[in-house]
């Protein structure tokens, strides 16, 4: 056993009350379902339009169903179940029907390849698979002489042959048997599940080597949901948007908190329906990652400002309004007199058509997965929409610090949540204890021991500090820290978040300065961003390849860039840089499915474009 670490700076507590949680997740699914059956509990879209809505009644009918048919299959207590589905309805199902047949869930993104998969699926000793088309199927299919633990795939969209590959309808077939035999059987194996039982293994995105299986139990999840509870910004009355992966523990705990609480969810994880979806579910609260926040604010301003004159400077007087606001807001001062007075009319005019483009209804949304930049959250709050930032890692079951309403801290992840306990290491870095970590990596001891440090405390790899008033602040991943041959220490994440906020064109950016003599960057531009930029300039060519190298469109870049530096010390400033052909994406193996950056893999695919920065040669 390790030796706890040395802290020199601490905030929350480990005895901080919170509502008893459950024994397990399908306990708290039945809880649930007994406490609420006839309210609406999950909206789903329908292929010819519109959304269909189903109570926790109807959800506990196609549950059991198919925690039966697991049950028939051979599935025994803590036996892994993969799901390798989108955001969907069906995920949410399936995972919940894998909690109350006492099994684990081994979750894979959709967009793992083959390879991976089968490492994936051999390493958690997968026994049934939940696949969402015949493309995930094909993959499995391709690596089932590796796996010799898997007994069957259950195809969520199609027919399957009813033997090595079953329908959805078939297992829910299979569950109906078991259930005129066995009545009781799912509520025996919730019985026989407890805290500690294994209830999920979500592989981490390996962003070097082979992904490690990350053991969540029962409760780290009912301790999640019960901590969400004691937060009191939630209420069964909220509808939730939710479109995050659900392969990801960000997505996932939102789960934990509405079996918790009881309010709705509309799920539909088309990256592309976001703001479609918006105005359709109107939602009272949604959870994203930076990357959503960065786009919305940049067509916002786009449109605000693309005709310029009187329109354009109604919309910057507004936002102008809008941040003196915030500002007295946040220091804990009324917003009243002239000030007031403005700050309605800067609503009537201007942020009450940004809210009505998000629902109309959004009380508050949340920010995680990595950095936002603080004038993102800045620009929000100053139209009234607030973000919550937070902090958590997939060991850690994703939530564990959240700014509260009334002590936002822009820049900042917030306090731990109640039951939690946040310390910083003599190094700097973060680390945490409470009922959320972890149980330890899947096979991987030596590993386990790195990050389990003794005394319950968990290493998490980021480097941070901790306010006056309790809140937590990451300044980067301590691999990822950067020492330039000068010898000084450069945080590229914060860099990044920061010209993200500064340079509306840009999609994804790279500093490069580790063993370098200054630091550089690769930007990638946003497809949408760039067109309107384009049609703004009259660029007559809309090949994005070719406007990446268009002198108007390199001009912005620079002015982003220089607004950056200014802001920076004068060892992190951006000597130069070289705009990308194209945006990076999770296909091509560049972001992982939580959209980080994999730093290795884009130095080393676009080595040439770095290299020209430091050989002196033209852009």
């Amino acid at each position: 056993m390790n030796a706890g670490p040395t802290i020199v700076k601490s905030t929350g507590s480990l005895t901080a009350s919170y509502p008893t949680p459950s024994s397990s997740v399908g306990r708290m699914f039945l809880d649930r379902v007994a406490a609420t059956p006839s309210r609406e509990a999950f909206r789903a879209p329908e292929h010819g339009g519109g959304w269909r809505s189903m109570s926790w009644k109807d959800v506990d009918a196609e549950v059991s169903e198919l925690a039966a048919g697991l049950v028939a299959l051979g599935v025994g207590v803590e036996e892994r179940v993969g799901i390798a589905c989108s955001t969907r309805l069906e995920w949410v199902l399936a995972d919940t029907a894998v909690m109350c047949a006492g099994a684990a869930t081994t979750t894979v993104y959709p967009s793992t390849q083959a390879e991976d998969i089968g490492y994936i699926l051999g390493d958690s000793g997968t026994r049934v698979l939940f696949a969402e088309d015949q493309s995930q199927v094909d993959k499995v299919e391709s690596e089932r002489a590796n796996l010799p633990d898997l007994m069957a795939i259950v195809l969520i969209d199609g027919e399957g042959d009813g033997e090595r590959v079953l329908s959805w309808a078939q297992l829910r077939e299979k569950g109906r048997a078991q259930l005129a035999e066995n009545p009781e059987v799912i509520v025996g194996r919730v019985d026989a599940t407890g805290p500690d039982s294994l209830a999920t293994l979500i592989y981490t995105s390996g962003t070097t080597g082979k992904p490690k299986g990350v053991e969540l139990t029962h409760r780290c999840w009912a301790y999640e949901g019960a901590a969400i509870e004691q937060l009191g910004i939630l209420t069964p009355d909220d509808v939730h948007f939710l479109w995050l992966p659900l392969a990801h523990s960000f997505g996932k705990v939102l789960l934990s908190a509405q079996l918790q609480i009881g309010f709705s969810t509309a799920v539909d994880g088309r990256v592309d329906h976001i703001v479609a979806n918006l105005g359709e579910v109107r939602p009272t609260f949604m959870a994203a990652v930076p990357r959503i926040f960065e786009k919305v604010h940049a067509a916002v301003v786009r449109q605000g400002t693309a005709e310029g004159g009187v329109k354009a400077k109604i919309f910057e007087w507004a936002f102008g309004v809008g941040a003196k606001a915030s500002a007295k807001r946040r220091a804990g001062e009324s917003v009243g007199g002239v000030l007031g007075m403005q700050l309605s009319l800067a609503d009537k005019l201007v942020f009450s058509k940004i809210k009505e483009r998000l629902g109309g209804r959004i009380r508050y949304m949340v920010s995680g997965s990595a950095a936002l930049a603080a004038d993102i959250a800045t620009w929000f709050d100053a139209a009234g929409l607030i973000i919550l930032e937070g902090y958590g890692l997939t060991e850690t079951s994703a939530a564990t610090c959240m700014n509260r309403p009334g002590n936002v801290g822009i820049g900042t992840v917030g306090e731990p949540f109640p039951g939690t306990e946040i310390g910083i290491a003599e190094d700097g870095e973060i680390v945490i204890r409470g009922p959320g970590v972890m149980r330890g990596y899947r096979n991987r001891q030596e590993q386990t021991d790195e990050v389990m440090l003794g005394d319950g405390w968990f290493a998490s790899g980021d480097i941070g500090e901790i306010d006056d008033r309790g809140r937590v602040r990451i300044t980067d991943r301590k691999k990822d820290l950067v020492k330039t041959s000068g010898g000084k220490y450069i945080a590229p994440g914060a860099i990044e978040a920061q010209f993200k906020a500064l340079c509306p064109i840009a999609a994804n950016v790279l500093v490069v300065a580790n063993n370098r003599n200054f630091a550089s960057a690769l930007v990638t531009l946003d497809p949408d961003a760039l067109s309107a930029f384009a049609d703004s300039k009259g660029l007559s060519t809309v090949e994005p390849a070719a406007l990446a190298q268009d002198p108007a469109v390199i001009a912005e870049v620079q002015a982003g860039v220089d607004k950056l530096n200014a802001q920076l010390n004068r060892w992190e400033t951006i000597k130069t840089f070289r705009i990308l052909p194209r945006d990076l994406t999770v296909e091509d193996g560049e972001l992982t499915p939580s959209l980080k950056l994999k730093r290795k893999v884009i130095e080393e695919r676009y080595g040439e474009y770095v290299e020209d920065m430091y050989s002196g040669s033209g852009r």
